[in-house]
């Protein structure tokens, strides 16, 4: 029973430690470029978009398509960035133990 208790109190630290880690994946943003900077992204700790930041000269009409691609590059870039920070911080609450496939945090 004495090992019982004791991963009792391990799992109980962990929780403690996703929960903690889980408000920090929150307060983490990651800004992606396109177009070598004319187009910039900035996305939240759970994927959300909260800017977008357009060099004038890409106003064009008639570059309305490629301002279109370069948004979405801009996006993709950006939530690469921001897997790449929320598994290192998931790196280090975990201690490197790898979580099982198509569990994914938050939650």
């Amino acid at each position: 029973m004495k090992n019982l208790a004791g991963l009792m109190k391990q799992a109980s630290q962990m929780q403690a430690k996703m929960q903690e880690m889980q408000e920090k994946v929150e307060t983490l943003t990651a800004e992606g470029e396109s177009g070598a900077g004319m187009v910039a992204v900035t996305l939240g700790g759970k994927g959300e978009l909260r800017g977008v930041r357009i060099d004038p000269k890409l106003a064009d009409p008639a570059e309305m398509e490629m301002l279109q691609d370069l948004l979405v590059a801009a996006h993709a870039d950006a939530k690469r960035k921001l897997d790449a920070a929320i598994a290192e911080e998931m790196a280090q609450v975990t201690g490197g133990l790898q979580l099982p496939p198509g569990m994914k945090l938050p939650f």
